[in-house]
């Protein structure tokens, strides 16, 4: 075990002793601080306490951190959508309400539990836990991912993530009439302060930069095109958020009132990017999945 001590400030006293660990460490979920604290694997000042303790200044925290369980991949025949795929990369059209690594509370039917399957070979890099990948979409986002399937194609296609030159454009539906037809979001993404759980625009945030497109109006909705120019968590549902029309069926940044379609309206639909052997230039689309089209078609009437 690994042992971390923690000395409250003044600022943090009277926190619940969860919100004010979680303060201190980014990787801990405030429901994990309180599991550990029920534990005894948490004391304060030597003692146990209770997980609704609220800390004092001065007070000093000591953690006997647990060493974390290694996970298992398991490899699972699961019926992939391949758009394309060659000896160094691969396309992956993922469904809606697929997650793409394995995590703790989703050890299988994960993309990359199908993927460990499909493909025998796939990149290291990133560890065990997240072969091949390179870039991630939300569980309830479908659409385009790019997967390499050595170490090589792995770094080349992460440096054309970073030098913003990969082609990524999403359709989403948004609440909220947008009147002018495109437009552009160039607002820092950082962690909320409020709710560790959520991304936000703040002042101390990562550089990212959104550009819309409006395609089509339905009175109280905009369907949109947005072209990601940087790659930060949850970005497109964030910016648009930010200004006022937040992602339909978003339960994370979106408004209670809203259609129900089991998560945001966002689909991945056009991937480019250089072929990291090749050097060729490859752009690949996928329709609107089904029930976005059903949707859309529910509005125009």
């Amino acid at each position: 075990m690994t042992v971390v001590t923690y000395t409250i400030e003044v600022e943090q006293a009277g926190e619940r002793i969860d919100k004010a660990l979680a303060g201190f460490q980014t990787e801990w979920s405030r429901t994990q601080i309180s599991n550990w604290v029920t534990d005894g694997i948490i004391k304060v000042n030597g003692a146990e306490v209770k997980a609704k303790y609220k800390v004092k200044e001065g007070d000093v925290i000591e953690i006997d951190v647990p060493e974390p369980e290694p996970l298992e991949v398991v490899a699972e025949n699961l019926a992939l959508d391949v758009v394309y795929e060659d000896a160094d990369v691969a396309v992956i059209n993922k469904p809606k309400g697929m997650v793409v690594h394995p995590a703790p509370g989703h050890l299988t039917g994960t993309l990359v539990n199908g993927l460990m399957h499909h493909c025998k070979d796939l990149s290291g890099i990133n560890g065990v836990l997240r072969p091949g990948i390179v870039h991630r979409i939300d569980k309830d986002t479908s659409g385009l991912l790019m997967v390499a399937k050595n170490d090589v194609a792995h770094e080349s296609l992460v440096n054309q993530l970073v030098e913003k030159s990969v082609t990524r454009k999403y359709t989403a539906l948004v609440h909220g009439h947008i009147a002018h037809d495109k437009g552009t979001i160039d607002a820092p993404i950082g962690r909320d302060s409020k709710d560790r759980q959520k991304q936000a625009v703040v002042d101390n945030g990562k550089h990212a930069v959104t550009h819309f497109q409006v395609i089509e109006r339905f009175g109280d909705y905009t369907l949109v095109e947005c072209r990601l120019e940087t790659g930060r968590t949850h970005q497109i549902r964030v910016h648009m958020q930010y200004i006022g029309f937040p992602l339909v069926g978003d339960p994370k940044y979106g408004p209670k009132k809203t259609i129900d379609f089991g998560g945001q309206v966002l689909h991945a639909g056009v991937l480019g990017f250089i072929h990291p052997v090749t050097g060729e230039y490859l752009e690949f689309s996928a329709p609107l999945p089904e029930d976005f089209q059903q949707l859309l078609a529910e509005l125009r009437k």
